[in-house]
């Protein structure tokens, strides 16, 4: 168990207790997200440690390990992929300038991202702790890749584009992984992060109920301002924000279901709208947001 006394990102004392949340999707146990007053990062308290947090990862539903299309939301969730995938494609190949370049990504899952731009000439490495994900990337897409104990062995300066697509607030030991981030950089490139935003409408509107807590995977809650400073403190600048326009129909659909026990469709699609709607000048508001980042 991790009990925090000081704030994972800026070593505050100063935080307070927001919300208890609850695991609906596998363990049905609570945990409580503090807030740092200092750098605005909200995190959660008693959170699993790293070598006791794969039980809580090691269900069929939880899609990005297992790939599984049963259920509404997940077949939903499989037709909007096929999208998004290219639609990340094209993002990094019009942010970098850079076709066929090599590319890491950190929390490969099942392998389909790396699928995507492997498939479109890139040199492509995937780093993934789960042993199921892994086999799952390598029978799916004839992908090999590694667990993350392989990033240290990296060469520095080496990859073009970092991807971390929604995989930042899972990750153990915050700072070292931030300082392999920059490690691994070539002078130039790019990294995309994807994390989901707390401070958007459909997080307010469901408060607790709000999937994209997913507590305990979920170590890290980030609002635009704590990703400002975490830039900040490890030598980054935000070159770009960018939408995740479908995130907020996704998440609302598994709010409604954990807030009524009903996958309520067209409620959770009006939610997903009127977040979207919020966000439309706004990008700081959108439900999920892409951080571009390069080295100072």
């Amino acid at each position: 168990m991790i009990h925090y006394h000081h704030c994972p990102l800026c070593n505050s004392e100063t935080f307070e207790p927001q919300l208890e949340i609850k695991d609906f999707s596998i363990s049905g146990e609570s945990f409580a997200v503090c807030a740092c007053l200092h750098c605005g990062l909200w995190f959660t308290q008693d959170a699993p440690s790293e070598a006791e947090s794969s039980r809580y990862y090691q269900a069929e539903q939880y899609i990005s390990h297992s790939d599984t299309d049963k259920g509404l939301v997940n077949r939903l969730y499989h037709l909007v992929r096929r999208r998004t995938l290219k639609s990340k494609q094209k993002l990094i190949e019009a942010s970098s300038g850079i076709k066929g370049g090599s590319l890491l990504d950190i929390g490969s899952g099942t392998g389909s991202f790396l699928h995507t731009m492997q498939s479109a000439g890139w040199t492509v490495t995937g780093i993934e702790p789960d042993d199921i994900a892994r086999k799952n990337a390598l029978s799916l897409h004839q992908i090999e890749t590694f667990p993350p104990d392989r990033i240290a062995s990296l060469a520095g300066n080496s990859f073009d584009i970092i991807t971390m697509w929604h995989v930042l607030e899972h990750v153990h030991g915050l700072e070292s992984q931030l300082n392999e981030l920059r490690r691994l950089l070539k002078d130039g490139g790019k990294i995309f992060i994807a994390v989901p935003n707390h401070t958007s409408y459909d997080a307010t509107h469901y408060a607790a109920f709000w999937a994209a807590w997913d507590v305990p995977r979920h170590l890290y809650h980030f609002s635009p301002a704590a990703m400002e400073f975490l830039s900040e403190k490890y030598h980054f600048k935000i070159n770009a924000r960018r939408p995740m326009w479908f995130d907020s129909f996704y998440v609302s659909l598994l709010s409604e279901k954990y807030k009524t026990g009903k996958s309520r469709f067209i409620s959770a699609m009006w939610i997903g709208l009127r977040s979207n709607l919020k966000a439309l000048t706004k990008v700081r508001k959108c439900s999920s947001i892409i951080y571009i980042l390069e080295k100072k």
